[in-house]
């Protein structure tokens, strides 16, 4: 059944109202969120979602926001995967999208949606393919499923919403939190500039700073230490890379968590510490979703 006209007047605005709440937010340093012990007592750090719903559902009820008002929460990747609408086919995800909005807009400040490659796909029509199938497709076939003819209207009200997320947290104790790095940054360098000015579209096509940030997977010792420096922090908490463990540490930077697998993890992490973190007190904080 399609939904209403109300229902999906209220999606759009609530997209609206979660891009001001991003661009708006008063965290906001360009196109990175910087946290200090002001802000919050601690982070809750979580992996890709993929639209695992139960796994959503389950991180909403542990962060418990509502409860923890000084807590902040990080969201990345729900968008392809996970169940679908028995009908077309169709992708769900585009559910937990809608909730993470929502979320956005009733913790403003304290929700903070990374962009991935998967959203960065969907925001530029590049084409995904997994299993035969085409990830974008089945997404549009969801949202064909639960809108009808709005569908395409609903759509684009996701991309505001989207191109207005941060590339990144910065956290305190020399922690960066972005969904991925860029590839061959120790060979070829990076503009890191893309974190402090607004984004020129040309940035999120293909070869783009912010398509090479959500989309690379060189995690070569060489390539975190560089960006690393280039970043001036000491570790890297990313996502991206499935992890059928949960997380996955690839060299002495970084540490990648996953939210989507049976096995999935998540991070809280205080915001006031003394000192800069290493790798392995971070690992040690690592818990698995029950």
């Amino acid at each position: 059944m399609v939904a209403s006209f109300e229902y999906i007047e209220r999606i759009i605005t609530n997209f609206q109202k979660a891009a001001e709440a991003n661009t708006q937010s008063p965290l906001r340093k360009g196109n990175l969120v910087v946290l200090t012990p002001a802000d919050g007592d601690e982070i809750m750090i979580t992996g890709d979602l993929h639209g695992h719903r139960k796994n959503f559902n389950v991180i909403r009820r542990l962060a418990g926001l509502d409860r923890h008002p000084r807590r902040h929460l990080v969201i990345q990747e729900v968008c392809h995967g996970g169940p679908t609408y028995p009908e077309n086919g169709g992708c769900m995800s585009h559910t937990v999208l809608e909730d993470v909005a929502k979320l956005i807009v009733q913790f403003p400040n304290r929700v903070h949606f990374l962009l991935g490659n998967h959203e960065l796909a969907e925001v530029t029509d590049y084409p995904i393919q997994k299993n035969r199938q085409m990830l974008n497709l089945l997404f549009r076939l969801g949202l064909q499923h639960a809108y009808g003819p709005a569908a395409e209207k609903v759509r684009q009200a996701y991309i505001p919403f989207l191109k207005s997320c941060p590339l990144g947290v910065r956290l305190p104790g020399g922690v960066l939190l972005t969904h991925s790095i860029p590839e061959s940054v120790d060979r070829s360098g990076f503009d890191g500039s893309v974190f402090d000015h607004p984004i020129d579209a040309v940035e999120f096509l293909e070869h783009g700073a912010v398509f090479r940030l959500v989309w690379g997977r060189d995690y070569r010792k060489e390539n975190a230490r560089t960006f690393c420096r280039l970043m001036r922090v000491n570790l890297l908490i990313n996502g991206h890379e499935p992890a059928p463990q949960g997380y996955a540490v690839p060299n002495e930077y970084q540490i990648i968590l996953d939210g989507c697998s049976e096995k999935a993890t998540y991070l809280l992490l205080p915001l006031a510490y003394d000192g800069d973190w290493t790798q392995e007190e971070v690992l040690k904080r690592i818990q698995f979703l029950p």
